[in-house]
């Protein structure tokens, strides 16, 4: 068995690197490297948008969610797809159009530049707040992925998560935004066949709806969507809004919408995209509901249902390519955040800290190198294997959805927002979700997701501080149309 799967995993994992490398010849500058010299089609945005979107919680976390507590986790779903609906309808047009006219690559120099913040404070302190929250959704991912390679092989944990690691690495290493987008484009493809026949096979196993709802009933869990009582439909409202506010904030998602080469084809990806969302979040919602009666006598890690009923239901080698969507999910997103890492360390940091202007050679060089880094500190922190995949998942989102959801869209859209108030958002936010947990229980017995104290208090922070501040900083920033003199760089020390 292990044979036919491990031949699956390596002819995927070899095509992976053959991408990577045959778009290794057209990055050779720092730009071309983090935002692909904004050349991508509407299809690879769309796509490569989506699949960085969902990882390997699509297919383990998500579906483990219905299985264990029912059918209103699917407002879960519909909270993200109403999030990146909004997301691609007010944030991408703009942010493709202000970040090109400023000349950014990266978030954190797009709010250095808008707020005009010569000190480059709200540069550096977004840059390190991104990189914490990015490093720790990304040791979610690398979970994952030695849960899947630990159950497969029998090998161990640790050995299984450098694997994964090390071929994320080494095709981000060497092809840089563009490679991302075309194996996101792939494995965006390829998870989306792979997560409908599964469901579709599985469900005539199991004898239809009525087998599974027999099987609800047996286990006392719920298959409607609405709730008895005032306080399941609070629960339901807070779930739906807490996922689907973090779109605003969440740089590896976004900063696809900056690649785009025609900004006016972006309501193309958007719907090519939605549609994408739609069917892979009902097939994973499928996978969940499914396994309620897959598995009648329950499984030891609810976030395995997915993966044990692949192995139940296929021959080894078929069962190992359609395991290597899980793994297409979650490189789709790892590879995007060590990305948006290495170029936040290049651009942010490694600038702003130079004293004189680096070459672009050492530049790109950098962004290579800290690619490494972080990926190695991700990896140490998935080696503690101390929470849940959805946890982890859930900790991140909240954090960057929070410290950036509402100082994206107030720089897109506010004239009143000032410096003072970015930095007292990200902040805010940031502190919120971290202590969140802590104070809930003394607020309200009702457990309210970080999400939505801390995108509240955030915006709320940022309009407060800037009105406050506001007779002593004047931006004299257009947002519509920047000023030619306010494009240039001017966060680095002379």
């Amino acid at each position: 068995m292990h044979f036919y799967i491990v031949s699956a995993f390596i002819l995927y994992f070899i095509f992976l690197l053959i991408i990577g490398l045959i778009f290794h010849k057209k990055q050779t500058t720092s730009s071309d490297f983090i935002m692909g010299n904004r050349s991508l089609n509407f299809w690879l945005v769309a796509l490569s948008a989506h699949a960085s979107d969902m990882s390997a919680w699509l297919f383990m976390a998500f579906p483990g969610a219905l299985f264990l507590l029912g059918a209103q986790r699917i407002w879960i779903a519909l909270g993200l797809l109403i999030g990146m609906f909004l997301n691609w309808q007010f944030v991408a047009p703009k942010l493709r159009s202000m970040t090109e006219k400023y000349n950014c690559y990266t978030l954190s120099s797009f709010f250095d530049k808008r707020f005009n913040d010569t000190s480059g404070t709200i540069r550096i302190l977004s840059a390190f707040v991104m990189v914490i929250f990015l490093t720790h959704y990304l040791s979610a991912g690398l979970t994952a992925m030695g849960y899947l390679l630990e159950s497969l092989f029998g090998i161990n944990y640790m050995i299984g998560l450098s694997i994964a690691m090390l071929v994320v690495v080494i095709y981000t290493f060497v092809g840089g935004f563009t490679t991302v987008a075309w194996t996101d484009l792939f494995q965006g493809i390829f998870l989306f066949v792979m997560i409908l026949i599964v469901p579709a096979i599985a469900y005539t196993k199991v004898g239809g709806w009525t087998a599974i709802e027999q099987a609800a009933q047996q286990k006392n869990i719920s298959l409607s969507l609405f709730g008895n009582d005032f306080e399941s439909y609070l629960t339901i409202f807070s779930i739906a809004l807490s996922w689907g506010l973090g779109y605003f904030g969440m740089p590896h998602i976004i900063t696809k919408f900056m690649g785009i080469k025609n900004p006016n084809e972006l309501n193309k990806s958007k719907w090519i995209g939605m549609s994408w969302q739609l069917i892979a979040l009902g097939g994973a919602a499928l996978i969940g509901l499914i396994s309620i009666a897959y598995f009648k006598n329950g499984i030891e890690n609810s976030e395995m249902v997915f993966i044990e009923m692949v192995k139940d239901l296929f021959h080894p080698f078929f069962a190992g390519l359609i395991l290597c969507a899980v793994i297409a999910a979650n490189m789709s997103t790892m590879d995007s955040q060590i990305l948006v890492c290495g170029s936040i360390v290049s651009e942010d940091l490694y600038k702003y800290f130079h004293r004189t202007e680096p070459s672009d050679k050492k530049v790109l060089w950098v962004s290579k190198i800290s690619v490494v880094l972080i990926s190695l500190l991700a990896l140490l922190l998935a080696f503690k294997k101390s929470s849940t995949i959805a946890s982890t998942v859930l900790y991140s989102w909240s954090g960057l959805g929070s410290a950036f959801g509402p100082l994206v869209l107030t720089s897109l859209y506010s004239r009143k927002a000032n410096k003072y108030g970015a930095f007292a958002g990200i902040i805010v936010g940031a502190l919120v979700v971290m202590i969140w947990p802590t104070i809930n229980p003394y607020i309200t017995n009702f457990e309210v997701p970080p999400m939505i104290p801390g995108f509240a208090m955030s915006l709320f922070s940022i309009y407060a501080v800037s009105y406050a501040t506001a007779n002593k900083y004047e931006s004299n920033i257009d947002i519509d149309n920047p000023l030619p003199e306010q494009q240039e760089h001017h966060g680095m020390r002379s």
